[in-house]
């Protein structure tokens, strides 16, 4: 008997025509031949996948919660967590890049930056982070463009979560539900207080499991932020981004952004 796993094919195996490796396996192409530039090449593409699979969990969770569909909608945050956990460990092979190793193929990759990607920036908008300015950078880049678009004139997640609790009955305020959703989300009070009557009320509320969902995911975001920084002064300490912007400085103030702020803040009036 053969040990061979599988039948034999013709042409093209069934793995490559599912999986693409090959497509995959093309697509890193460094412009130095220094040691470390493979390993931050992948890395920033694998996080790019990860980007892209959280963005369709994500965007699944804000149409179920539309549809008052929570057991789906929480189904389709976990698996989002978990992503969003193997997305954190991505930084890992690069996460000890001297300024020496940095800087040996730094130079070769001109002005890109992370802040450009704009699967990132589709994660930044379902988050509540709304931005036309940003939209408006993607003008030349037609598919980007139409993505950021159609995500800016969308509810985020965060505003699908809160109107489906306003139609759970809770005191979510109308002036939140009926927001202008191509602005930034900002934090309201009486929102704050529907987090706090949750966590303040019966330990197995399934809307405290969702409160608890939320919070890990927001957690996870603010980690990935946060590693971000550290990665980024590791490498190259207090140097300007290769976009031009003021690096760790503006990182920085990217990962001070609160994701979902009246989960945090009711935690304090319990």
């Amino acid at each position: 008997m053969s040990d061979t796993p599988f039948v034999q094919f013709e042409g093209v195996s069934p793995y490559e025509d599912y999986v693409h490796a090959d497509v995959l396996g093309s697509l890193q192409q460094p412009l130095t031949d220094a040691p470390d530039e493979m390993g931050f090449l992948i890395t920033t593409q694998v996080m790019e996948l990860w980007f892209t699979l959280t963005v369709h969990e994500w965007r699944a969770a804000a149409e179920c919660f539309s549809k008052d569909d929570a057991e789906r909608a929480l189904d389709a945050l976990e698996r989002s967590i978990r992503a969003h956990r193997a997305l954190n460990d991505s930084w890992h092979p690069i996460a000890a890049l001297t300024p020496g190793r940095f800087n040996s193929f730094r130079a070769a990759f001109g002005r890109a930056s992370g802040s450009q990607s704009a699967t990132y920036r589709h994660m930044e908008f379902l988050l509540g982070d709304k931005s036309r300015e940003v939209t408006d950078c993607y003008r030349n880049h037609p598919a980007a463009h139409e993505a950021l678009t159609e995500a800016l004139g969308r509810p985020s997640l965060y505003d699908e979560v809160l109107r489906f609790l306003r139609r759970q009955g809770l005191p979510v305020p109308r002036a939140v539900c009926e927001r202008d959703v191509t602005e930034p989300y900002r934090a309201d009070p009486g929102v704050e207080e529907v987090w706090r009557r949750l966590y303040a009320g019966p330990p197995h509320d399934p809307l405290l499991a969702l409160a608890e969902r939320l919070t890990d995911l927001a957690e996870l975001v603010q980690r990935w932020r946060t590693d971000h920084v550290v990665v980024v002064r590791r490498a190259m300490g207090g140097k300007t981004g290769s976009a031009g912007s003021s690096g760790v400085a503006w990182l920085e103030d990217r990962a001070a952004r609160p994701v979902f702020p009246e989960l945090w803040t009711a935690r304090g009036l319990v």
